[in-house]
């Protein structure tokens, strides 16, 4: 793990963040162990924070807890990573749809900032940087729809495949379909075309699922 900067309000929230940032750098992969002595050791924490971080983070779907066996970073299925893919779709074109006729050049500077940090992180090989920016792009738009409901799920749904976004941005040309179909839906989105912009997100995801499937199935 990275070298622990400025720590959050509680020691809890520390432990939280920086787990969660190892499993969405790839630093935990998807079905390894987490040693909970030897981590809280890392982190210069007791194991009781740990212990209320990992209770969080199985409640948001990122790891599992067996009796006997302790926690784990969860392991999508293809099913599974597919599923979740196919909702993602439905949902996020509703908040697309929604959105559209409600941004504004507020929300679009939200977006066009997002995007800087998305083609830095991606031109840097910075993992971790780019999958949060992404995610400051996408819920930029789906929380102007105004329908904070559906962007809860839709934050549910990211939250069970973070384990995975590392595999995908790990990729330089991975990288670079992403800066690219994220400038051709701002272009639909400028131009007002929810359908058009639908269309670019939804190559998005596809291209991200097909080639985690490779991954993983290999």
């Amino acid at each position: 793990m990275a070298e622990v900067g400025s720590r959050p309000p509680t020691a809890q929230q520390f432990v939280l963040a920086e787990v969660r940032r190892a499993i969405t750098a790839g630093e935990l992969v998807p079905g390894s162990a987490i040693r909970q002595e030897a981590l809280a050791e890392r982190l210069e924490v007791s194991r009781v924070p740990l212990r209320e971080a990992l209770k969080t983070l199985e409640g948001e779907g990122l790891v599992t807890y067996r009796a006997h066996r302790g926690y784990r970073v969860v392991e999508l299925s293809m099913a599974d990573l597919r599923e979740v893919y196919r909702l993602r779709e439905i949902l996020e074109a509703e908040a697309v749809r929604a959105a559209v006729p409600l941004l504004d050049d507020a929300v679009f500077g939200r977006l066009e900032a997002a995007q800087a940090e998305v083609e830095r992180a991606a031109e840097e090989g910075a993992v971790t940087e780019m999958a949060a920016a992404n995610r400051r792009f996408h819920f930029a738009l789906f929380e102007a729809a105004g329908m904070p409901r559906l962007v809860r799920i839709i934050g549910t749904l990211w939250d069970s495949t973070d384990a995975y976004r590392s595999l995908y941005y790990a990729g330089d040309e991975n990288r670079r379909h992403v800066v690219a179909e994220h400038r051709a839906a701002l272009a639909a989105l400028r131009a007002g075309d929810a359908e058009g912009a639908v269309r670019w997100f939804d190559r998005h995801r596809a291209a991200a699922v097909e080639t985690l499937a490779g991954q993983i199935e290999s």
